[in-house]
């Protein structure tokens, strides 16, 4: 089932394999991808991934978690943007965006700078649904209803410019703890007023993003959403929670739902999801028993045999390879020759296969 072609919509892949979205923060200085990034991420469909992602990308010049994060709200970027989808499609994958804003956990230092807040003047407002921040971090400035208007006009904005610039899908990101999750968890949003208080209120906003969004989305592509679909063991959101959200998202025309967890930054180690060989599938099996929801199954899977399983069993129908991707760019060709467990090198470029078949001829 691992190279079963899938389709939605318009967009049919033509395997099961996605590259996961990594924030690498090497953006140039005005937010857009580089000669690195095309590199980086057309080796994936080189590889033989069916969907290549681009890393997780702001909608706004503050809702960039870092100041060398990827942005879409400019000419500039919108142009490289079509340079890189062009660099994707031509190694032979389509590819996809996904859009964010950082929220709460906006305007720090790179990871291996430790995450740090960064102030004003150098730093950026910082927004959320309270003023409830994340330890260590800012003290987050509560969002207006004058505000949401402004960041949804900006996620449709993003959404237009990745439609120019030749994206095949786009993602909304609302999952570890960034602005739209913020606004979902009861462990960030206290609010008082319809935005916050019991789960359909909090919902209200992500919900009206993603209206938006596929308001100008072509009606031909894809639109996924990134959840965390618990935030924990056994606190805040939940996996009741996310069925409810599902259900909502696929009503306006959601058509892929990508099954993550956790980012709430939560103080106690016994309350994070433990992790493991294919520690978040659980999460997509739930939500594709409970809603029929196309699913995109992601964390912890590096072998081909485990994902292809994972497809057999109907827990998923997509996977998302992350950090094994960095390791085996060519993890999704291989992969075909790991379940066939033979040397058909039919399903790498031609310019590949050619050499690779030669090679394994006996002498």
């Amino acid at each position: 089932m691992l190279f079963d072609p899938l389709t939605l919509r318009a967009l049919t892949l033509e395997n099961r394999i996605v590259v996961s979205p990594m924030q690498t923060y090497s953006a140039a200085q005005d937010g857009a991808p580089t000669a690195w990034h095309r590199g980086h991420l057309a080796r994936f469909a080189l590889g033989g991934a069916g969907l290549v992602m681009v890393e997780a990308t702001a909608v706004s010049p503050e809702g960039r978690s870092t100041g060398m994060d990827l942005g879409i709200w400019t000419d500039l970027q919108e142009a490289a943007f079509h340079q890189l989808v062009e660099s994707v499609h031509a190694c032979g994958a389509p590819v996809g965006l996904q859009i964010q804003h950082a929220g709460r956990k906006a305007s720090t230092t790179a990871p291996w700078q430790g995450f740090k807040p960064v102030e004003p003047p150098t730093g950026q407002v910082v927004m959320g649904p309270t003023d409830i921040g994340v330890p260590g971090g800012h003290v987050t400035v509560p969002i207006h209803e004058k505000d949401m208007e402004r960041l949804i006009s900006c996620y449709q904005g993003a959404a237009l410019r990745a439609d120019r610039a030749g994206f095949d899908l786009i993602e909304i990101h609302m999952a570890h703890g960034y602005l739209l999750h913020s606004f979902l968890s009861p462990l960030a949003n206290n609010r008082t007023d319809q935005y916050g208080g019991v789960l359909e209120n909090r919902m209200r906003f992500p919900l009206r993003v993603v209206e938006a969004v596929r308001q100008v989305w072509p009606d031909d592509k894809p639109i996924s959403c990134r959840l965390s679909c618990v935030d924990g063991v056994g606190i805040g959101w939940s996996i009741e929670d996310s069925t409810r959200l599902a259900e909502a998202l696929l009503a306006i025309g959601v058509d892929l739902i990508d099954c993550s967890s956790g980012g709430m930054a939560l103080p106690r180690k016994d309350m994070l999801v433990p992790r493991g060989p294919g520690f978040q599938v659980p999460f997509a099996k739930a939500l594709k028993s409970s809603t029929g929801a196309t699913v995109m199954a992601v964390g912890g899977i590096t072998e081909a045999n485990q994902a292809n399983a994972i497809l057999q069993r109907g827990d998923a129908d997509l996977v998302a390879i992350g950090r094994e991707m960095l390791v085996h760019p060519n993890w999704a060709a291989m992969a075909a020759n790991d379940l066939d467990n033979s040397h058909d090198w039919s399903r790498w470029p031609t310019q590949f296969g050619w050499w690779l078949a030669r090679r394994a001829r006996p002498h």
